[in-house]
């Protein structure tokens, strides 16, 4: 009888397990046309991929695709490349300009960790101070930033580092998450505009992050490469994963907006796409794939998303003679 009573508890405690899970992974899902779209750009990847051409990349996204959202970083290796108080604000000048003139809205990230590998973009100078110096050197650089863009209409939010929670992945100091707490303090003090805080969407528990953010940024991915398993990997879930994240995170984080900052539209593999042959990037991503990610992320509940992929899109078009990217990505921005 005893027995009995236990299976009776298991079975009842697995059928609460079943509809709370069941329960969480329900949400509403935006129509197509109520869906917006963005993208990342990083001028330090489009000058490894197409060198001088990197404005016409920038300038194409915003004339030729129509990309009305940006997330750009600023990259402190290229702003202050030396410790001393000369600061280069040139490029990023120029991007943040040209998106005006378009009423383009960028979301700008700042910090050391930032988005494009190697994750980290501290300067040399930096990297080999003590832990207390190198944190005292980012907030000085965090706080010109913000003092020099905070007057710009065209920035809408703040990103304060990228993906900080995944410590794993980059080439990074040891993450301190009391700094992390010391960096969203400076950006409250200085500016009231959104802060964003992002995570991984398949790697990372999101709570962490969203707890500390006004919009919560997560990536998305399906298809990468593992190196440390050495192999490709597509990620077996499906939209309802996402869903269940939010729902359950939600419990304890009350961001105002929930986005996919980062979602794959480029291939990911062993080696930078540029060496790739057309079979191996396709592993990770072709039209159907980037078709499949879009429908993915609306099926997840998400309405806000930020590509990833824009400077690879123009690389192609301009020295494979391939436009097929650049013109879909046209007819996806078009529909802002």
């Amino acid at each position: 009888m005893g027995l009995l009573k236990k299976i009776w508890k298991i079975l009842v405690l697995f059928v609460i397990l079943v509809f709370a899970i069941t329960l969480l992974s329900q949400g509403h899902v935006f129509k197509p046309e109520e869906l917006i779209y963005g993208a990342t750009f990083s001028s330090k990847h489009a000058k490894w991929l197409s060198g001088d051409k990197w404005k016409d990349n920038y300038v194409g996204a915003l004339d030729d695709l129509k990309i009305k959202r940006l997330r750009i970083p600023a990259y402190w290796d290229e702003i202050q490349k030396t410790d001393s108080e000369h600061f280069s604000f040139e490029d990023l000048d120029w991007m943040i300009n040209e998106a005006g003139k378009r009423n383009a809205q960028v979301i700008m990230a700042v910090g050391y960790r930032l988005p494009r590998w190697p994750e980290c973009h501290l300067p040399e100078w930096a990297k080999s101070l003590e832990e207390k110096n190198r944190e005292e050197k980012t907030l000085s650089y965090i706080k010109t930033v913000i003092e020099r863009y905070k007057n710009q209409p065209q920035i809408v939010a703040w990103q304060v580092e990228n993906e900080p929670f995944l410590s794993s992945f980059g080439e990074c100091p040891k993450f301190n998450s009391k700094f992390l707490d010391q960096e969203i303090s400076l950006f409250k003090e200085l500016d009231k505009r959104p802060l964003v805080v992002t995570d991984s969407g398949e790697l990372s528990i999101w709570a962490p992050a969203a707890k500390r953010a006004d919009i919560f940024g997560t990536s998305m991915y399906l298809n990468t490469y593992a190196q440390s398993l050495r192999s490709y990997v597509s990620y077996p879930i499906n939209p309802s994963f996402f869903k269940f994240k939010k729902n359950l995170v939600s419990f304890f984080a009350h961001p105002q907006k929930w986005i996919v900052i980062e979602m794959q539209a480029e291939p990911w593999g062993p080696m930078p796409y540029s060496e790739m042959s057309e079979k191996e990037k396709s592993r990770t991503m072709d039209l159907p794939k980037l078709r499949k990610m879009l429908e993915f992320g609306r099926q997840a509940g998400f309405q806000e998303f930020y590509l990833w992929g824009v400077e690879w899109w123009y690389w192609e078009k301009e020295t494979k003679n391939n436009p097929v990217y650049w013109q879909e990505a046209k007819k996806i921005f078009n529909k802002n």
